[in-house]
Parts: C-alpha cells; structure tokens; sequence
C-alpha cells in the first residue's frame, strides 16, 4: 500500500478527488491540519462521491507527528524546487508521496531538511504548478506501474 500524505491542504474539491484515487487504489491518505476546510464539506463529500468508505484516512497536526508515526519509511517529496524527476526514482510498496498546499507547496523549511528526498513532475518553464489532485494521481500511478499494479484489475467492472 502506497501513503498519500497531504500537507495543510486548501481545497475541498481537491482533496476529495485525491480520496477517490487512494480509495480505488488501496492507497492511504494522511491530512496534516490545518485543513482549508471541514472534513464534513459538501464539497470535498461530493468530490469523493461514495468511496469515502473504502478510504483509509488518518489526521495530524504537523508533518512531524507522520515521520514519528513511521520512522522507518520512505518519502517522496514533491515540489518544483527538485532536480530529480518523480519519474526517475524507484518506488516501493509503503512508500509515502508528500504534496503541499495549494497555494505554497511544502515550505522551504521542509524541503530543506529533507531536500534528497525531493522530487519534481517536469513541466514547461515558467509555470507554477500542476493541480494538486492530478499531481497525486500520475505519481502514484507510476509507483503501482512499477510495482506491478499489484492488487488491482486492469477490467473494470462492466456498465
């Protein structure tokens, strides 16, 4: 299982469409608050549709209490400030994918600490960034590309 770790995310719609992903895909999601709004939104409900079920979320206050949570795993964080490229790396089940807020990604402190455990999704120069909830999706489908895909069916289920 692949962790999705959101950091002080900012919009419903957002994270709700990345609940979705982790759902069908088997992937946790970790919020790290504060969150741009209430757990209860119709908006990020609406976004998540019915899978909110299927979804294996946990809550933090500070992306500390996640390393302390698991100190022996790997992570990825993403941020336009890498050299490295998300597609370039070697992924393994349990590792967890970090994205930032909307609006200002990890912070430079963050991405300071950790800066080899940085990585970017090339896009054309001077653009600031991909949306947060396709971002999420084409990094962890890489990872289960190179995993195998393992426990997921490549036939959906017929209409």
């Amino acid at each position: 299982m692949f962790h999705i770790v959101l950091v002080e995310p900012e919009i419903p719609q957002n994270t709700g469409n990345i609940a979705r992903t982790c759902a069908v895909t088997g992937a946790a999601l970790h919020l790290v608050r504060p969150l741009g709004f209430s757990l209860d939104d119709k908006s990020l409900k609406r976004a998540g549709l019915d899978y909110w079920g299927e979804l294996n979320v946990h809550l933090y206050d500070s992306f500390a209490q996640v390393e302390q949570a698991y100190p022996e795993a790997r992570f990825f964080l993403f941020t336009t400030h890498a050299k490295r490229s998300y597609a370039d790396a070697c992924y393994r089940d349990g590792d967890f994918f970090v994205f930032g807020k909307e609006t200002a990604g990890l912070g430079p402190a963050l991405i300071a600490r950790r800066g080899e455990d940085t990585v970017r999704i090339p896009m054309r120069p001077g653009l600031r960034s991909l949306n947060l909830s396709n971002a999420v999706a084409l990094s962890l489908y890489e990872a289960l590309r190179q995993t195998g895909f393992a426990g997921l069916t490549e036939q959906g289920e017929p209409f």
